[in-house]
Formats: structure tokens, C-alpha cells, sequence
């Protein structure tokens, strides 16, 4: 699979796209599906408190009877182990950090894409961030192990942009990292060529799955899972949950996380048909 260039990507806006519940059986094309899902937005509804995005008993043994008939993992801005404890699911992959952190069964766990050079950087800047920001009303200058998430869903509209620009020049100091813009955060990450879609490509490759009977599926909400709905265009389907402020890559659409478990279930079904 190769990245694809962004002017050979076809995009779309999310409410005119059709939904992916409509037709399972014609969405797989008689291919097992490979699942890929991100965590916040997808599996668990977005909220004002992070540790608080909790998966639900019933999303869990909707993922766990999914897994069982197919692969499945979680690609997440959340740190690996994160994200791992939340699901609490041992049969998943798990890819945090964008992609820089991957385990899964069998003993896997890999750091690919080179971001361990990173670290000191994100660690100083980390501090900075904490200081210069520390007068602004509702922030959260979260530390990951391969990105700083400067969260602002509860900083005051009037406060937004002093935000923001001073989260730009702290990254400006650094040429180490990038930023990553999401739903109400700023991002701090490596400034390497990696992402989600380079993570899921990774995945494909490590377990096997680049074969024309396995279709991989991408199921995201945000900004950051354009680079899977991307690199999957014309090689699998994307999905994208609810909408964000930009154009999508992704071919079908869900509502929410109710509409995400219903997909997941009738899949389950359908690929149990197929065997």
C-alpha cells in the first residue's frame, strides 16, 4: 500500500456520504474485514474529562465477539497502555500514540517510526506549556509518552486564541515536533513521517492481512484519522463518526457511538455468515 498524494485523495463533506449500516454484505464485497477503530468518539463518547471516556460492558462484548471472527484494533492519541487498560480486551491491538506505540497477542510490541529521538523535547516543552499556560481557565497540558495534548473543550471561547498562540510558539521553538490539530486540542507530536494511516499499514503488513480476500475498515471521528482514511482510499473503506470542521477522505458515515456498536454487531453477523 502507498500514501497516497493529497491532491490524488478524494474528499468529501461527511453528511452526504451514505451510511455504512445500510449494506454490510455490499460494503465487504464478500472480503473479510480487517477492523480498525478509533477509541474517543468511536467507542466511547466524547467528554469534558478524558479519564472519564469509559467503554461501556456492552461495547466491550460487542468488540470481543468482533474479534473473535476478525482482527480488530484500536489506533488512538492515547497512550498505548491507556487506551489497552480502558478496552480491557487481551484478543485486540492496540496502536497509541498515533501509531508510535503497538502491542497485541503473542507477545507483540513495537515502537515503530523513530520517536524515541523525540522525547526530550516533548518533555521540555511539556514544562513550558504548563507554565505559560497555567493563567487559562479549564486547560489540561496532558504529557503522553509520544505527544503533548494541550486540551481546550473547557477554556472560555474569549481565551481560545491566547491559547493557541502560545501553544504555536512553544512548538515553533522545537523543530523535533509538529503540531497535530484535533477536536478542541492541540497536539505536540514527533516531527517525523508517521500517523494512524502509516500505523494501519504497519499492522496490515506485520499480521498478514495485505491479501485481496481481507478489506481493511477504518471507523474515526476526527481530524487525526484522515491520514487512515486517507491511506486507505481505493485498498479498504472509511468511515467517519459524526462529522468534524474539514471535508472528509472517509466513503460512509455513522452517527454516533450507538450507531458505531449497532455496525459492529451486524458485522459480527455477517462475517459468521460468510464462513
Amino acid at each position: 500500500m502507498k500514501d497516497q498524494s493529497d491532491a490524488a485523495v478524494q474528499r468529501y463533506n461527511a453528511e452526504d456520504l451514505p451510511s455504512a449500516l445500510k449494506d454490510i454484505p455490499g460494503l465487504l464485497h464478500g472480503k473479510k474485514p480487517a477492523v480498525f477503530l478509533d477509541y474517543d468518539g468511536c467507542l466511547s463518547p466524547i467528554v469534558k474529562d478524558p479519564e472519564k471516556a469509559i467503554l461501556s460492558p456492552q461495547m466491550r462484548e460487542t468488540l470481543q465477539q468482533l474479534a473473535a471472527v476478525c482482527p480488530v484494533a484500536v489506533v488512538s492519541g492515547r497512550d498505548r497502555a491507556n487506551v489497552a487498560q480502558l478496552v480491557q480486551l487481551d484478543n485486540l491491538y492496540f496502536a497509541g500514540s498515533h501509531g508510535f506505540d503497538i502491542s497485541g497477542p503473542n507477545n507483540l510490541h513495537t515502537e515503530p517510526g523513530g520517536a524515541k529521538a523525540a522525547l526530550p523535547a516533548l518533555k521540555e516543552a511539556h514544562e513550558i506549556l504548563k507554565e505559560r499556560l497555567q493563567d487559562i481557565s479549564g486547560v489540561l497540558v496532558e504529557l503522553k509518552r509520544y505527544a503533548i495534548a494541550v486540551h481546550y473543550r473547557n477554556v472560555p471561547d474569549n481565551q481560545v486564541d491566547r491559547l493557541l498562540q502560545i501553544t504555536n510558539e512553544v512548538i515553533a521553538q522545537y523543530p523535533e515536533l509538529k503540531k497535530g490539530p484535533g477536536k478542541k486540542i492541540m497536539e505536540l507530536k514527533p516531527n517525523l513521517d508517521w500517523h494512524k494511516g502509516k500505523a494501519v499499514e504497519w499492522l496490515l503488513e506485520e499480521l498478514n492481512l495485505n491479501q485481496t480476500g481481507i478489506i481493511p475498515l477504518y471507523i474515526g471521528d476526527d481530524l487525526t484519522d484522515e491520514d487512515a482514511f486517507a491511506t486507505l482510499q481505493g485498498h479498504g473503506i472509511g468511515i467517519i463518526v459524526g462529522e468534524h470542521d474539514e471535508q472528509t477522505a472517509a466513503a460512509y458515515r455513522l452517527d454516533d457511538v450507538a450507531a458505531v456498536q449497532h455496525f459492529l454487531e451486524k458485522l459480527t453477523q455477517v462475517v459468521k455468515q460468510q464462513a
